[in-house]
C-alpha cells in the first residue's frame, strides 16, 4: 500500500499541501480528484519523489520514497509527468523502450522486447511503432508515454492527467486500458483527473482535494454526492444514475 502520513508543502511562503493523510490500499485505481489549485499534482509528485514534502513521509510498501535507492523504487513505482518533453527524435518502440531502463540499463534482452511489445499491443500502439513520436498526434503521442510506463512493469502506476490530448473516443479507451491493467494485471493505479464521471466509472476509491487539503475521500457511491461535490467545485452539480452509474450533470 501507500501511505500518506502528515505531508506538507509550500512553494515559498504559500501552502500548496496541508498535512495529507491517505492510505491508498493496493490493487485498483484510485483517483485525485478537485479543482484547479487543489494540490492534486503536488501530491503525486511528492508520492513519487518528483519533489520532495517539507514536513510528512510518504511509504510504499513500507519504503520511505525518500530514502530508497532510485534503481530500487524505479522497480515497484513508475510515473507518467503531466508534461512530457524528449529532446532525441525517437520512434515509439524506442519511447517505449525507456521504460525497462531500471532493469537492463539500455541493454535490452528478449525479456525486455517482450515487455515491449505487450506494452503497445495493450495500447493499440503496434502500428506505429516505427513511426517517430514527432509525427504522431497528440493522443497517440499520449497512449505512448502510457505504454513507456506501463512497460518498466512495476506494481504501482501513477499517472498524472492521463486523458491529456485524447479526445473521447480515445479517453474512453485509455480509462478502459487502465481498468484492464488494474484487473488483469494487478497494478496499483493512481491518477489525476478532471473528469469527475470517469473517476465515477473507472475508479474504487477518490481522493477528493481543496486548497492543499484531503477534503472527502471514500468509494464513487459515496463520493458523488451533489452537495459534496458543490462543496469542492464550487459550482451547482446533478447526480444522475444512468446505466447503474452515478453521473454529474454540471453545465
Amino acid at each position: 500500500m501507500i501511505e500518506i502520513e502528515n505531508v506538507c508543502k509550500n512553494y515559498q511562503t504559500i501552502p500548496v499541501l496541508k498535512n495529507v493523510n491517505a492510505t491508498i490500499s493496493q490493487g485498483g485505481i484510485t483517483a485525485i480528484i478537485g479543482p484547479n489549485g487543489a494540490g492534486k499534482s503536488t501530491l503525486l509528485s511528492i508520492i513519487s519523489r518528483l519533489l520532495v514534502a517539507d514536513e510528512g513521509v510518504v511509504k510504499i510498501q513500507n519504503m520511505d520514497v525518500v530514502n530508497t535507492p532510485s534503481d530500487k523504487l524505479a522497480t515497484y513505482l513508475s510515473v507518467l509527468r503531466q508534461e512530457n518533453r524528449f529532446t532525441s527524435r525517437l520512434t515509439v518502440f524506442e519511447l517505449v523502450g525507456f521504460g525497462r531502463y531500471p532493469y537492463t540499463k539500455g541493454r535490452l534482452n528478449a525479456d525486455d522486447y517482450k515487455h515491449i511489445n505487450q506494452a503497445l499491443d495493450f495500447l493499440n500502439l503496434t502500428e506505429y511503432k516505427d513511426r517517430f513520436i514527432d509525427e504522431l498526434s497528440g493522443g497517440q503521442r499520449q497512449r505512448a508515454y502510457v505504454a513507456m510506463i506501463l512497460c518498466q512493469d512495476t506494481e504501482y502506476v501513477l499517472l498524472d492527467e492521463p486523458l491529456n490530448n485524447l479526445d473521447m473516443k480515445h479517453a474512453v479507451a485509455m480509462m478502459k486500458q487502465l481498468r484492464r491493467a488494474a484487473d488483469e494485471l494487478g497494478k496499483t493505479i493512481v491518477i489525476v483527473i478532471h473528469d469527475i464521471n470517469f473517476a465515477s466509472v473507472y475508479s474504487d476509491y477518490i481522493l477528493a482535494m481543496k486548497n492543499g487539503e484531503l477534503v472527502y475521500q471514500g468509494s464513487p457511491e459515496q463520493i458523488m454526492n451533489s452537495q459534496l461535490l458543490e462543496d469542492i467545485f464550487d459550482t451547482p452539480i446533478k447526480i444522475e444514475n444512468v446505466q447503474n452509474q452515478n453521473i454529474a450533470i454540471y453545465y
